[in-house]
């Protein structure tokens, strides 16, 4: 084992796959290959105070001394162009080649495209890295009319951002409501109710027909219905693809994503996958998943490394995630499809509640607004597998605290009997 490891894709996954590989003691080489020329950075911020602050820097994942004091050899700018899994060596770009003894792809995801007329006009935008959140904000700076094309996280939160930087803001949501499938309908009305309240305009159930433009630059948005949305800047945030050229062109399992087992091991067990393009069975749901999340990222790199490093851990990190929007931290814990009845706990219209989601009486997730302290207790309760009834919710954080501490005190004997 001389080649070590080679990890392609420097955001979060690999970055952590990186440190936790050094962590656990391995000490052979680790290769962090990435295609952007920036130290690998916090990507959150983005589309929030980065694309508002002009005086805004990224905010590294971790500084340079890390790379060199953890002899981690980041190389930045490079694309791989193929896997050669039978003789373990990748082809990069432009010439020559990177041999490893394992691979962790953390290839990440990237936008999805609009098929729009139109959508190769300059000014339409979309969010996935740092140059594209620097155009953002150059743009936005320079006009006051803005068309978000999406109702997803990233759309709103970037709404969010440029209404309370006084841009006018239009976001257009295909659907009839606004986080599709991500969080419940009251969370979603709710959400909108906030966002118009501070002059966001948001039309659901609207799809748009073109894009237009004068000498190259977008102009406007047309919608199905022959609607003129003025704009001097489109973005488009309709969702995510997984980066899967390099994994299906090796013959890598492919299924909703580079498909994994427990240990995070792809077809080939030299090669592992992570992150964004990693799709699995969730021991919480027993459904095959694919999660975009810096958790679920960043916790897979950590099992991923100690895989590697020789143990036979299994993936069971609850996942968990959250999304700031205005003056609404949403915080999401659990997986919440295929629910059937919920409980509300707090208040709508002081902004600050949560909803527990069950399936029959098992508690599959909770969604939150401002109520930090329910999604920590959310995770501990997941975690140990615990299930409150409605009634418990219904007494708040001090009885779900006791509840949870007797479930665990009882533990031993569950499991004696």
């Amino acid at each position: 084992m001389k080649n070590g490891v080679v990890i392609v894709g420097a955001g979060h996954a690999g970055v952590q796959a990186a440190a936790s590989l050094r962590e656990d003691g391995y000490d052979g080489p680790v290769i962090l290959v990435g295609d952007e020329d920036e130290l690998p950075y916090h990507k959150p911020p983005l589309s929030k105070t980065f694309i508002k602050d002009a005086e805004a820097r990224p905010q590294p994942l971790r500084g340079e001394a890390f790379y060199t004091g953890s002899a981690i050899d980041y190389r930045p700018g490079v694309r791989i162009d193929r896997i050669d899994a039978g003789r373990r060596s990748l082809d990069i770009a432009g010439g020559g080649a990177l041999a490893f003894d394992h691979l962790i792809l953390a290839t990440g995801s990237r936008p999805r495209t609009l098929p729009l007329p139109g959508a190769d006009l300059s000014g339409v935008l979309s969010l996935r890295s740092l140059a594209d959140a620097r155009l953002i904000r150059d743009l936005s700076a320079q006009n006051d009319e803005v068309v978000i094309l999406g109702g997803g996280f990233i759309g709103l939160e970037i709404a969010a951002t440029l209404r309370a930087a006084g841009r006018t803001v239009t976001v257009v949501e295909a659907v009839d409501r606004l986080l599709g499938r991500a969080v419940a309908p009251v969370v979603a009305s709710h959400v909108r109710q906030r966002l118009e309240a501070t002059g966001v305009r948001i039309l659901t159930g609207t799809s748009i027909a073109r894009l237009d433009g004068e000498n190259g630059h977008v102009t406007a948005a047309i919608t199905s219905s022959g609607e003129r949305l003025p704009a001097r800047m489109v973005i488009v945030g309709v969702g995510a693809v997984p980066n899967l050229e390099l994994a299906q062109a090796a013959d890598l399992g492919i299924a909703n994503g580079i498909r994994v087992d427990h240990q995070m091991r792809t077809s080939m067990p030299e090669i592992l996958a992570i992150g964004d393009a990693a799709s699995y069975r969730h021991w919480l749901t027993g459904g095959d998943v694919r999660l975009e999340s810096v958790q679920n990222a960043t916790d897979q790199a950590r099992l991923a490394a100690r895989t590697i490093s020789g143990h036979t851990d299994a993936y069971s990190a609850v996942p968990w995630f959250w999304s700031d929007i205005g003056d609404m931290k949403l915080q999401m814990v659990g997986l919440t499809a295929g629910g059937d009845s919920h409980v509300v706990l707090g208040d709508l219209p002081d902004n600050k509640f949560s909803i527990y989601h069950y399936a029959g009486d098992r508690l599959l997730g909770i969604e939150s607004v401002n109520r930090p302290g329910d999604h920590m207790l959310g995770r501990k309760m997941l975690g140990a597998g615990f299930s409150p009834t409605p009634e418990t919710v219904a007494m708040g954080p001090e009885g779900l605290k006791a509840a949870l501490a007797a479930f665990q005190q009882d533990e031993p004997a569950r499991a004696a009997g």
